[in-house]
């Protein structure tokens, strides 16, 4: 093993250690305070600093000890790590479906996420989180996969009748299967003011990729492509992602037919 992974190593393998670091990383700290933040004895407390102190990564002040600046170094880029490791953890399960094709998407991007999911004998969770972004906002704006719940589209469609300002950019087909839904709300809506329909036969991961903005959250919708089950909902206030997410559904709305210029997409026969 190299030099550089026994570090590493030396860190991970302890608890004690990455505690001690942490709690040196927001303020100086007694040998008390260490105990209490990291509930190691005094012996363990003592070996750590002695080790800390050998590293350069501290230095002492009576009762009091301090990062130096090369502590401060390590610490900062420890807490870097450790929140990546925790971003991994949470999108594990749904990394699959993310949208790594799409230009500039970076998982750092969702670092602030939250991730909801089919739970084992609740599967609900997502459309909940969904229900809960639609409530929370006055503008809509997105492409690709929807929910297509039936009681996820009746609640937007509910929210698009009281004054939700909606701009959706559809695949052909999955704006069949709404309209299929209830034809005759769909094409009600359609006529709305506040409700811009486009139509788009190429946009990226459009069999089982969705990206949504409301006011103020970044949203990624995630289907399993054969079966359509809903993988996850991924959604953030992360200004940054907010900012790319804006980018990639405006160069795909500039690029797709308004609904009312797209041929005969409202008069199609569900049952054809």
């Amino acid at each position: 093993m190299s030099a550089t992974l026994e570090e590493v190593e030396f860190l991970a393998s302890s608890a004690h250690r990455t505690g001690v670091l942490e709690a040196l990383a927001e303020r100086p700290c007694d040998r008390h305070d260490l105990r209490e933040a990291t509930g190691a004895s005094s012996p363990t407390i003592g070996r750590v600093l002695a080790d800390f102190e050998e590293r350069h990564w501290i230095e002492r002040d009576g009762r009091w000890y301090r990062l130096t600046g090369l502590g401060e170094f390590v610490a900062d880029r420890l807490a870097a790590f450790v929140d990546a490791m925790a971003l991994e953890r949470r999108l594990r399960d749904v990394s699959p479906w993310l949208p790594y094709e799409l230009d500039g998407f970076r998982v750092g991007l969702l670092a602030d996420a939250v991730v909801s999911y089919p739970g084992r004998g609740y599967p609900y969770e997502p459309m909940e989180r969904n229900r809960e972004l639609i409530d929370d906002t006055e503008t809509i704006r997105g492409f690709g996969m929807v929910l297509l719940k039936a009681s996820v589209l009746e609640h937007f469609f509910e929210s698009v009748f009281d004054g939700l300002a909606v701009t959706m950019i559809y695949p052909p087909a999955v704006f069949e299967s709404v309209h299929a839904w209830n034809p005759e709300l769909v094409a009600e809506a359609a006529e709305l003011d506040t409700h811009d329909v486009y139509i788009h036969d190429g946009l990226p991961n459009s069999d089982w990729c969705g990206i949504c903005l409301t006011d103020d959250h970044l949203s990624v919708c995630c289907y399993e492509p054969d079966s359509g089950m809903i993988r996850s909902l991924v959604d953030t206030d992360s200004p940054r992602a907010y900012e790319w997410g804006e980018s990639i559904v405006e160069r795909y709305r500039a690029a797709a037919t308004p609904l009312d210029e797209a041929g005969d997409l409202l008069s199609v026969d569900p049952l054809a």
